[in-house]
């Protein structure tokens, strides 16, 4: 059955974002609120102000940028509309995703539904056919600086939703000309009229900033749970010392995020004997030991299983405020100017500045270098797995079969260095860079769609090493089990191994081409199904 959103301008979700943008079956409505007042506000303009003797506004019936002061007639209004658009429709690069551009005009809608930005109903009812209908305008990544808006990628959405004859969409798979789309889904008249404030409504706001940012701290909260999961697997592989996770310890330093991080854990491996004492007195074959001598307590471990509460805590709070930012943009109107109804009756417009994208490039830098280190511990994690001398004594390399011949995963952990380094790199705030713009009248601007595009892109490496994690902890656990009979995991760590087993062979060669081992590894976090089967065992993570 086919879910419907209705929107207001007030009550969408980052969640309805998500879904939305995933689930091209969704349908959007315009709650009948907000047409009421969209058309009311309307009706006001055009009884009042499309004469040449109105108020000068900016980019109703003036000039945009230094052209401000330059009154444009209500005659030359419609061509107005189409040289905006023509004018910042500069983007370069490949284009942005089919999802970020379902997002982005779902959320242009709903700034356009509060009924402070003043186009005509009809615009919103033409971007929800188009969102609808499951046509998707093609919008360059490159190009906007995050202020006066996303201009260049927003305008290549103008202009499909115009229906210009050179502008891109996607359709069914297809990449092809708008007109061609519009024809073949029926969803109106080919060429689309914009009237005053139309375009200008359009391009303005950081609305594609958000699109991404929305979609990548969706990713992350997912990617952080699963880097919990890959974590307990470890934990389990290593026979680790678990009184790092002792809630005593965490509550002597109750930040939010390390307390639910150890939590988590403990609820995770509840039930585990192979992080026990007892456990750890196997001494497995390439294990490095006295055997003169009783074994003695490891006591702690090493940062990266011991500390991991103090650095998963502060990704938990990290993501809590960037959700509070998240969720007041998507219920924001991010356009220039604004209108707004007089307690005497009718309506002013006034100019601002609600466009730039400084909330939404802070916020992304902080997205990036929170997840970049949740992908550093995950990494040296990695490393110890492979290696006897800092795993306790799992088989070098994970190799299976006939050693030497077959060299195990030194080159897939090489590969997840790689991508913390980029991740690294990828983590200089794009925030603090500004260069004016358009002749000075932008003399500061935020950096908002490039801070956004690096925060996804260090999210989508994360999903790899995170996987991989699981994939190497769970090659380690299967290794080993003949040499720990009786050793059991917690109830979370079973059920997270069996998944992983369940489509990864339980022993993999080692002289094999691992691609596809890594991009199946990825797919644990990008369907979350290691994560459901924890949630079916045992709630943990619902």
């Amino acid at each position: 059955m086919t879910t419907s959103i209705a929107i207001d301008g007030f009550t969408l979700t980052a969640q309805d974002v998500t879904a939305v943008a995933r689930d091209p079956s969704r349908q959007v409505t315009l709650a009948p609120s907000s047409r009421t007042a969209l058309a009311e506000s309307r009706a006001f303009i055009e009884a009042n102000w499309m004469h040449d003797g109105a108020p000068m506004m900016y980019s109703f019936n003036t000039g945009v940028g230094l052209l401000k002061d330059t009154r444009v007639k209500v005659a030359d209004s419609a061509l107005f509309q189409t040289q905006l658009i023509r004018a910042h429709a500069a983007g370069i690069g490949e284009p942005f995703s089919e999802e970020v551009s379902r997002a982005t005009m779902l959320m242009r809608a709903n700034a356009f539904a509060s009924n402070y930005s003043a186009p005509r109903v009809e615009v919103v009812d033409r971007l929800l056919a188009f969102l609808n209908a499951g046509i998707h305008p093609v919008m360059p990544q490159k190009g906007s600086v995050g202020a006066s808006g996303d201009l260049a990628p927003l305008a290549y959405l103008a202009a499909a939703i115009a229906g210009f004859d050179e502008a891109e969409v996607m359709y069914k798979g297809q990449r092809m000309r708008a007109p061609a789309a519009i024809t073949q889904a029926g969803i109106g008249e080919i060429k689309f009229v914009l009237e005053a404030k139309d375009a200008s409504a359009l391009i303005n706001g950081c609305t594609v900033s958000l699109a991404v940012a929305v979609l990548a701290a969706a990713d992350s909260r997912a990617l952080l749970l699963d880097a919990c999961v890959s974590l307990g697997l470890t934990l389990e592989a290593m026979r680790a010392e678990m009184s790092a996770f002792d809630p005593r310890i965490h509550q002597a330093r109750p930040h939010a995020g390390q307390i639910k991080t150890a939590a988590i854990i403990r609820t995770l491996m509840a039930g585990s004997t192979r992080t026990t004492h007892a456990a750890r007195s196997v001494q497995l074959a390439e294990e490095l030991r006295r055997t003169d001598i009783d074994y003695t307590p490891r006591i702690q471990d090493v940062y990266s299983l011991r500390c991991a509460p103090q650095v998963y805590g502060p990704v938990f709070d990290a993501l809590d405020y960037i959700d509070t930012i998240i969720d007041k943009e998507i219920n924001s109107a991010t356009d220039n100017p604004l209108i707004f109804g007089k307690d005497s009756g009718g309506f002013e417009i006034i100019s601002g500045g609600n466009f730039h994208g400084q909330y939404l490039a802070q916020a992304m830098d902080l997205l990036a270098m929170a997840v970049t280190d949740l992908g550093s511990i995950c990494e040296r994690r990695i490393a110890r797995l492979i290696d006897p001398t800092l795993s306790w004594g799992l088989p070098r390399n994970l190799m299976s079969g006939v050693r030497g011949v077959n060299t195990g995963y030194p080159v897939v952990q090489c590969s997840m260095s790689s991508l913390v380094m980029e991740n690294r790199t990828l983590c200089m705030p794009g925030s603090v860079d500004s260069i004016p713009a358009k002749g000075n009248s932008e003399d500061h601007v935020s950096n908002s769609t490039w801070c956004a595009r690096k925060a996804a892109t260090v999210v989508a490496n994360t999903q790899y090493i995170v996987g991989v994690e699981m994939l190497l902890a769970a090659q380690g656990l299967t290794m080993t089990a003949e040499a720990l009979p009786g050793f059991v995991l917690g109830h979370g760590t079973q059920a997270a191994f069996d998944e992983v087993r369940r489509q990864i062979p339980a022993c993999l060669d080692g002289d094999r081409w691992f691609h596809d081992d890594i991009e199946i590894a990825r797919s644990f976090i990008l369907t979350g199904s290691v994560r459901k089967a924890v949630e079916r065992a045992i709630g943990l993570l619902s």
